[in-house]
């Protein structure tokens, strides 16, 4: 790759002709010159995290494979165009873990009885039997969902594993899992109030 200033503008727009071409060579030349300052400069310090970073940064090529037929040269590098690409998967996936957290709460907050170890007093006994009718009904809700919809929510929620091992028994991505698991969530909130009538947070 040719590292003067228009030598590498000329280099972009000759990789970026034979990506629509449809070769994936090029594209990989593409993604190891514009990965790392995407992640470090726009994704990373917008997300904070490294596996969010990763996983909009792979959204982002994705994006920009699938509308590479209709980028128009300005004048400039690439790195603009696939910047204002992160900077999207960056604001969409902070929207979306805002709507996944709201719905994560009202389930915690629904089945946090269910959390509390039995004490095995007297005391406890009314407890105890509300503890199962609450689980009774949780199980009714799950069993009218999807056998996906119901395993993301059994796994993360029930189980308490991380994201990324739910993500990989499920074997998808971190962030189609989060994706499936707040569609999970609203099924099983629409499951609930369907059923008694009691009110559910919108996430």
């Amino acid at each position: 790759m040719a590292t003067g200033s228009d030598d590498r503008l000329e280099w972009e727009l000759r990789c970026l002709e034979e990506v629509r071409r449809g070769d994936r060579r090029a594209f990989g030349e593409l993604y190891a010159a514009f990965a790392p300052p995407l992640y470090t400069q726009v994704l990373l310090p917008r997300l904070g995290s490294p596996s969010a970073a990763e996983e909009a940064l792979a959204e982002t090529f994705r994006a920009a494979l699938e509308h590479v037929g209709s980028y128009r040269h300005q004048g400039g590098s690439l790195f603009g165009w696939l910047a204002r690409i992160a900077v999207n998967k960056a604001t969409d996936l902070h929207r979306e873990r805002a709507r996944t957290g709201k719905a994560l709460a009202s389930f915690e907050s629904l089945i946090a009885p269910l959390r509390d170890g039995d004490r095995g007093t007297a005391a406890e006994a009314e407890r105890r039997l509300d503890q199962r009718r609450l689980r009774a009904a949780v199980e009714e809700a799950l069993s009218q969902l999807s056998p996906r919809y119901r395993l993301a929510i059994e796994l993360r929620m029930l189980e308490g594993l991380p994201r990324a091992e739910c993500a990989r028994r499920m074997e998808i991505s971190i962030g189609n899992f989060d994706v499936l698991l707040l569609r999970a969530l609203r099924a099983f909130r629409g499951a609930w109030v369907a059923r008694h009538g009691e009110r559910w947070e919108e996430p």
